[in-house]
């Protein structure tokens, strides 16, 4: 048996946040004529931070009130309306956005809105395990959030090269930041791939399962890696993610594979020994489970056509 990996200093969160290709994307600031109640179309994952005034948010039948520097991360792209006043629902539009001089009329209540793009066929199990809404609060303990809205307005009123790259580091910082406070905060979460990973223990035996995916890895390994006897690992893992090491461990293998097929041409039989598999017909058994169809027609099916001529 070979010796195992050099671990090193893992971080899980890193880890699996890398592999849903979480970035994000644009920001906009939005100062509506009050009343207003905006609505917001499923499927966009989202964060708001409220510049001036206060807001109401509506999701999934529950009611958050936000006051001026709060934010509110949509990690899950859930239908949301933002309301201040009482007003029929409506869609932004163009007379709603701005980016340095507020327009005249009465609009006391200002918002920026950032949006992230992912994977989707990764995240949907990663971010699953997330609220409709996190929301961290503008106080003295949460520092970085008003500095980061600082940074963003300046890079929209008035933006210079890099803008964008600046712009997308900002918000990547605050889903972090968002998904640290929700795992330190949030007793009700339920067991999942982001619950394990912000464990301090148990994450970085998460951490090292996916950076080599390959590896034989053991219980009583892991169990070292996150500096817990072997008993007490495998309990708090299973609690943590719902399952044990060696089905999380499968799961990963098959994830990694479906990447693989996804952006490489390697032979079925290369990318199925490259996440640690043996037998090229229990790898095609494993994946069909797992994915509905075997390997050679999965990757047909996800791949764009070839160019002609």
């Amino acid at each position: 048996m070979t010796d195992p990996p050099n671990t090193g200093e893992v971080d899980a969160l890193s880890e699996i946040l890398a592999r849903v290709r979480l970035h994000g994307t644009t920001v906009r600031r939005h100062a509506p004529l009050t009343p207003f109640a905006i609505g917001c179309a499923e499927g966009m994952r989202q964060l708001h931070i409220v510049e001036a005034g206060a807001l109401t948010l509506t999701v999934d039948g529950e009611t958050i009130l936000l006051g001026s520097g709060d934010l509110v991360l949509m990690a899950r792209g859930y239908a949301h309306t933002l309301r201040s006043g009482a007003a029929n629902e409506r869609a932004l539009t163009a007379d709603d956005c701005y980016t340095d001089e507020v327009p005249p009329g009465e609009r006391h209540d200002r918002w920026l809105t950032g949006t992230f793009a992912v994977d989707d066929r990764a995240a949907e199990s990663v971010l699953a395990v997330l609220p409709p809404a996190i929301v961290l609060r503008n106080t003295p303990h949460t520092p970085w959030l008003p500095l980061s809205t600082h940074l963003l307005v300046a890079e929209v009123s008035e933006p210079s090269p890099g803008a964008a790259a600046m712009i997308s580091r900002i918000l990547d910082l605050l889903f972090i930041h968002s998904l640290r406070a929700w795992a330190r905060e949030d007793a009700r979460r339920t067991p999942g791939w982001l619950t394990a990973a912000a464990d301090p223990l148990v994450g970085r035996a998460i951490a090292a399962m996916h950076r080599d995916p390959a590896y034989a890895w053991s219980v009583p390994e892991l169990a070292r890696i996150a500096t817990l006897s072997r008993s007490t690992f495998a309990e708090r893992f299973r609690v943590l993610l719902g399952t044990p090491p060696a089905t999380y461990l499968a799961d990963v293998r098959l994830q990694r594979a479906a990447e693989l097929l996804r952006a490489t041409t390697e032979p079925v039989g290369t990318v199925a020994r490259g996440v640690g598999y043996t037998s090229d017909a229990a790898f095609i058994r494993a994946f069909t489970r797992r994915y509905g169809t075997q390997p050679g027609r999965w990757r047909r099916s996800v791949s764009p056509p070839a160019p002609v001529g």
